[in-house]
């Protein structure tokens, strides 16, 4: 045998051997925030959110890998053409390799797509709806603050057992409307009680009038306002000014902390929603509220903890994966438990839901509040395994696969 040939074969090993830990790309991890900045969730979500996963990049240390980590954001103007653009040039032109938030379940839908097929994880925290990690699961795409079945779940059976046995539904004309609709009407059967109506409402309405003149005729026990951000606000405030709180329950969908302070304690009071997170329910999430408050001026609402989570957690993934290849990112999210000031103790399925508490919370009577901030109180929470969609009646063929 030729003695130079295994002196190079030997050489060649030692130096594999002996070879650093793979680190991220040239130029690091990039983190982009997409969602809504100028619309209706806005507030909900929008530039807070790019606050909150900043915060989650200066906490883990700026760099990951030894490279580091920058972050980018864009308003996708509740429009699927401006975010399908945007993110396939993240993720083609600018190597982003991670996408966060996306509230608007359409959107969101049309995200997962994409990056199915060319790169890059996506986590999403303002979009919710349930068929997001079921029929159309990635193994890529991950549910990290709630999804219309566990909210549904959560208030639907609350509401109804407590004596809303009759519901007028008004869901949003889009992804996020029909799933809930679905998800709240399967809860309230359950529960016992029966849907007697819906009418369908334009994404970013001022005028709620007409459709809520057939919630009051309907004369149902509750009247569920399925949208969220500033069309919940005004069709809260409208259902006030036609006198339905007076003789129907209201519920909503999903009713942000910063919709509460919009709507004002004195309209809102008595109203039960259910939520993924809340910024006063422990000395952590309090502690780190009042860190966020001072970046923001405001306090946070459970997209922007979920989005401090969701980049704390995938840059913990990152390093535990020795490598910036998706798949091992992935698989790292799915092994590592979930631990920061907003989740104790979660953990990630196969389907992608990060099994978490669901708040049950009511907002406060104007007596109740301590604060401009201090708008709910925590009515119960609701485990993880017990408000989300059982693993053993989940439609995401991801979940076959890995047992």
């Amino acid at each position: 045998m030729n003695w130079k040939f295994w002196t190079a074969s030997i050489a060649v090993l030692v130096a594999v051997l002996a070879a650093p830990p793979a680190n991220a790309g040239p130029n690091g991890i990039t983190i982009g925030v997409l969602n809504d900045q100028s619309g209706p969730y806005a507030d909900g979500s929008g530039k807070g959110s790019v606050v909150a996963a900043q915060m989650a990049i200066e906490d883990f240390g700026g760099s990951v890998l030894g490279k580091p980590v920058k972050l980018i954001s864009a308003d996708h103007l509740q429009k699927v053409d401006v975010a399908t653009s945007i993110a396939r040039k993240w993720l083609d032109v600018e190597q982003v390799d991670l996408i966060l938030d996306v509230p608007n379940s359409g959107i969101l839908l049309a995200i997962q797509d994409i990056v199915r097929n060319k790169s890059g994880i996506l986590i999403a925290a303002g979009g919710g709806t349930s068929k997001f990690t079921a029929e159309a699961c990635s193994p890529y795409g991950f549910m990290w603050v709630y999804d219309s079945y566990a909210l549904a779940n959560a208030m639907g059976r609350a509401v109804t057992e407590s004596g809303g046995k009759s519901w007028f539904f008004l869901p949003v004309d889009y992804a996020w409307g029909e799933a809930l609709s679905a998800d709240l009407t399967a809860a309230i059967k359950a529960s016992g009680g029966t849907v007697v109506g819906s009418v369908k409402t334009p994404l970013n309405t001022a005028d709620f009038s007409s459709f809520l003149l057939q919630a009051q005729a309907s004369k149902a026990d509750v009247v569920a306002l399925l949208n969220a951000g500033s069309d919940t606000i005004n069709s809260v405030k409208q259902a006030n000014e036609f006198g339905i709180t007076q003789s129907q329950r209201l519920a909503t969908g999903l009713f942000y902390l910063t919709d509460a302070h919009a709507v004002g304690l004195k309209e809102a009071q008595g109203l039960i929603v259910s939520d993924g997170y809340y910024w006063d329910r422990t000395p952590e999430t309090r502690a780190w509220a009042e860190r966020f408050q001072k970046r923001q001026g405001r306090m946070p609402t459970s997209v922007q903890m979920g989005v401090y989570s969701a980049a704390l957690h995938y840059l913990k993934s990152v390093a535990a994966a020795g490598s910036d290849d998706r798949e091992a990112i992935a698989n790292k999210i799915r092994e590592l438990p979930v631990r920061d000031p907003m989740v104790p103790d979660g953990r990630v399925r196969a389907d992608g839901i990060m099994l978490h508490d669901i708040l049950l919370l009511q907002v406060k009577k104007p007596q109740e509040s301590k604060g401009e901030w201090d708008l709910f109180k925590i009515l119960s929470a609701t485990p993880g395994d017990k408000a989300f969609r059982p693993l053993d009646q989940s439609t995401c063929p991801l979940v076959a696969k890995r047992g």
